[in-house]
């Protein structure tokens, strides 16, 4: 496991409040979330219209919540390379921020299967998330400087890829609103889609399959190779043995956020493979202790209270 030098607290205490609020029953972990997401205890409303399309963001609120609160909130982007997948995949984290006290909401964006869009115009959907829920956050009863962006996989492609890269960005009206989060959660993200020097040849020919799906050149879509000084503090939870997005991504992007001067947490789980987090898999205590993480570096940032 690696980490930088700030520590974890209080790390059962969590666990425990995780586990009697949310983990959900085993008929529930043993499926995956469909699309469209069926979250009766968030409200649908439409973040972005853009080419025909209409993006959804499910919120879900403190119980007596009100617009005048200025609750913190974070954004959950969902994984699926950049092809599929379904917001529902964080529903279960939503609804446990939401009972901690914070404004917490998972979207949707385009993906190739359903609108035919690379991973490019996924993150100017996230961006658009982010703008949106800043540019409302008097009506959603939100603190507009305290908003994180979350997600796995490629979902965590693209909460990072708010933070860090220029550009992949078509605004309108509220161009003057920043799309910038301030504080990431990511469960093993995809952090490098370009060349590093003395890079492994199999890291390599992942890269490779990656150039197709990115839509853009693959430097511009990397937010290891956009890593500078005051960018908002991370927590990166990734599996060691993930095949998928090898961990070593999650080490080189620690090391390059902490030699800039960056907060960066991560957290390693041996043996853990891609989406070890996910709250459907059957008996998962990785997806508890990843709440429970989640849950001690949002009250380190002051966000949340502890328990």
């Amino acid at each position: 496991m690696i980490a930088s030098s700030r520590c974890f607290t209080n790390l059962a205490t969590h666990l425990l409040l995780a586990a009697a609020l949310i983990v959900p029953t085993a008929s529930v972990q043993a499926q995956k979330p469909a699309y469209p997401p069926e979250m009766p205890d968030a409200r649908a409303e439409v973040y972005r219209s853009v080419d025909g399309v209409d993006l959804k963001a499910w919120v879900f609120e403190p119980t007596g919540h009100r617009a005048d609160d200025r609750r913190p909130a974070i954004v959950f982007f969902f994984g699926g390379g950049w092809n599929g997948g379904s917001p529902g995949q964080f529903g279960p984290q939503a609804s446990y921020l939401a009972e901690r006290g914070m404004v917490a909401i998972v979207v949707d964006y385009r993906v190739r299967s359903r609108q035919g869009t690379l991973a490019n115009v996924a993150v100017s959907d996230a961006k658009a998330a982010i703008r949106w829920v800043r540019a409302q956050a008097t009506r959603l009863g939100v603190d507009p400087n305290r908003i994180a962006a979350a997600g796995g996989s490629a979902g965590g492609h693209l909460a990072a890829a708010t933070a860090t890269l220029p550009g992949h960005d078509v605004v309108g009206a509220e161009a003057d609103v920043s799309s910038a989060p301030n504080a990431l959660v990511l469960f093993n993200p995809v952090l490098i889609t370009a060349p590093l020097a003395g890079q492994p040849e199999e890291q390599e020919e992942k890269l490779e399959n990656l150039r197709r799906k990115l839509g853009a050149e693959p430097e511009s879509m990397s937010p290891y190779h956009h890593v500078r000084p005051e960018l908002p503090p991370t927590l990166i939870l990734h599996g060691e043995n993930d095949k998928t997005v090898p961990y070593q991504q999650a080490e080189l992007f620690a090391e390059a956020m902490i030699a800039a001067g960056n907060r960066c947490d991560l957290v390693g789980y041996p043996n853990q493979g891609h989406g070890f987090f996910n709250a459907h898999r059957s008996n998962n205590s990785a997806y508890r202790d990843t709440v429970g993480r989640m849950d001690d570096f949002l009250v380190s940032l002051g966000w949340l209270k502890k328990p």
